[in-house]
């Protein structure tokens, strides 16, 4: 396994990492210090720019939507590094469902997300971006093979959106699917996961019962993941027919791409 950048303490970014060292099913690894995962920038100190800075990025890949920026803001701007905004979600969908993650009372979570409806409602997501963002998962991948790399990948807690673009892309590195959600599963350290907010910052509003109904949003399953991967096989029937029929990639796209990402 090649030797991954050393992980920072950033204070106003979560869950940054880099994806160097994860192996493929042809015994080569994906190179350190080229793809990094996070959450939003919008928070970094001067401090975390000096440290995003010396990655030599080329370009940070914003997955979040208008109303996204609207709450946690733009991101800082990195010297001498290309921006892509590439909304990986409409922010009319599920306007009202989020309004209540953070500003209902108890029974209405109860009734929104109890009985396995929040778990339930992550894996249709997850399915929903596979099945309808090809377009954005290829300008993304086509993007890498060209001239984006090194690349910074991220959404908002940089677990559903970029935890998915990192994991097409790493199926098109012909990354091992146990490799992909075990790094996908990282978002789970306490130091990576999103603070949850909600309007109402009492102890009530942030009760063992609110945060068990809410937890199933902010977690990272594997079970979520997995239906993403099972909709490319019901759809597509694997892999190397999603990445060139849903994906648009050609062999030798597949080819650059492996070549700037993998050692």
């Amino acid at each position: 396994m090649t030797q991954q950048i050393q992980e920072p303490e950033l204070s106003g970014v979560r869950n940054f990492r880099d994806v160097g060292g994860l192996p493929t099913s042809d015994g080569r690894t994906v190179r350190a210090g080229r793809l990094f995962r996070s959450g939003h920038l919008a928070h970094a100190t001067e401090s975390d720019v000096a440290f995003l800075a010396s990655l030599g990025l080329h370009t940070v890949f914003d997955f979040r939507n208008g109303a996204d920026h609207a709450l946690e803001g733009p991101d800082v701007e990195l010297p001498g590094v290309r921006n892509v905004n590439i909304p990986l979600s409409d922010p009319a969908d599920g306007r009202e469902f989020w309004r209540l993650v953070r500003d209902g009372d108890l029974v209405q979570l109860r009734e929104i997300l109890g009985d396995g409806k929040a778990a339930a409602r992550m894996s249709n997501s997850y399915r929903g971006i596979i099945r309808q963002r090809t377009a954005e998962h290829g300008r993304v991948l086509h993007a890498l093979a060209e001239d984006s790399v090194p690349a910074l990948m991220h959404c908002a807690a940089g677990k559903d959106r970029a935890g998915l673009s990192i994991a097409v892309t790493l199926l098109a590195l012909s990354v091992e699917r146990e490799a992909i959600v075990a790094d996908y599963l990282e978002s789970n350290a306490p130091h990576r996961r999103y603070r949850v907010r909600r309007t109402d910052e009492s102890a009530s509003a942030r009760s063992p019962e609110v945060m068990e109904l809410l937890a199933p949003l902010f977690d990272a399953r594997a079970e979520y993941l997995v239906a993403a991967f099972d909709t490319i096989d019901e759809i597509w029937g694997g892999v190397d027919r999603y990445l060139a029929e849903g994906l648009g990639l050609t062999p030798e796209t597949l080819d650059r791409l492996r070549d700037r990402l993998l050692a």
